[in-house]
């Protein structure tokens, strides 16, 4: 059997981006593991769920009545109420300015080895997308730890729309380098940004956050442009339904409708061993 470790926010993930690799890995019979940042259970964004929501880029729905009912049934049942606490698992880095900063930051790097250490028991990674992981995924100094982690044993890493920026932020230390660069990525296109609206419902409190941050707070296609060179691209796949990527250890989707694709490119990867699609 193989093990999936997926993350989610705690700030609202899309609904269709985790039940479209999720259905297809466990269709193969793998397991699967959830994490969030803090160990709080996360919860579906309620537009995620709802067939009549227009999405104002696309003009037009992107949810339908498959996606928003098994949405409504994996956020309604016990299968999130207790995930990994990543903040529970890996260390955070030290301050420059911490009292015995070279001690602290042995001590660091050494519990990075060990919880490193721990992910041998996954074949793969797979970071969920919507507008939650600009929150606290996105710059999560943990996350990217863990990212790197797999990076460094050369396991599949997944990862769907806005958790793609994930991926360019993960870097070495020392270099400062993203580990996309000279890789061939998708994730959500300027295309597809709002003007306005970009929302975050808060897992905690079980309510949206009472902010309106207007468009996404930075362009994701330009970052990916940046990090994945030199060498490497960036591919939107605008005007097609589906774009889904593999640049091997990487699997990356753009938005909603490529969710099944990555899960089942996951698969090609894990079983067939893929190392290249769709570009």
């Amino acid at each position: 059997m193989k093990n999936i470790l997926i993350v989610l926010s705690e700030y609202g993930f899309w609904g269709e981006e985790l039940v479209g690799p999720l259905e297809v890995l466990e269709e193969r019979g793998y397991k699967c593991d959830f994490m969030t940042p803090n160990g709080v259970r996360p919860r579906a964004l309620p537009v995620s769920m709802d067939t009549t929501f227009n999405d104002p880029p696309l003009d037009r729905c992107v949810t339908n009545e498959y996606y928003a009912q098994k949405t409504k049934e994996i956020d309604e049942s016990d299968r999130l109420k207790n995930p990994i606490s990543l903040a529970g698992w890996f260390p955070e880095r030290p301050y420059f300015s911490a009292q015995n900063y070279l001690r602290e930051l042995e001590k660091y790097n050494d519990a990075v080895d060990a919880a490193q250490a721990e992910l041998e028991k996954y074949d793969a990674l797979l970071l969920v997308g919507g507008s939650g992981p600009i929150v606290d995924m996105v710059n999560n100094q943990r996350l990217h730890d863990v990212i790197l982690g797999f990076y460094k044993m050369n396991k599949p890493i997944a990862a769907e729309c806005y958790g793609v920026t994930c991926l360019a932020f993960a870097r070495d230390w020392y270099t400062r380098e993203s580990i996309i660069a000279g890789k061939h990525v998708t994730g959500h296109p300027l295309e597809y940004d709002y003007h306005d609206g970009t929302g975050f419902f808060d897992a905690a409190k079980g309510d949206w956050v009472d902010f309106n941050m207007g468009p996404p707070p930075y362009p994701l296609e330009h970052i990916l442009r940046d990090a994945t060179k030199p060498g490497g691209a960036y591919h939107s796949g605008v005007g097609r339904k589906i774009s889904a990527l593999v640049d091997y250890p990487f699997i990356t989707s753009r938005s909603t409708a490529s969710s099944r694709k990555c899960g089942e490119l996951m698969v090609e990867v894990l079983e067939n061993g893929m190392k290249s699609y769709g570009w």
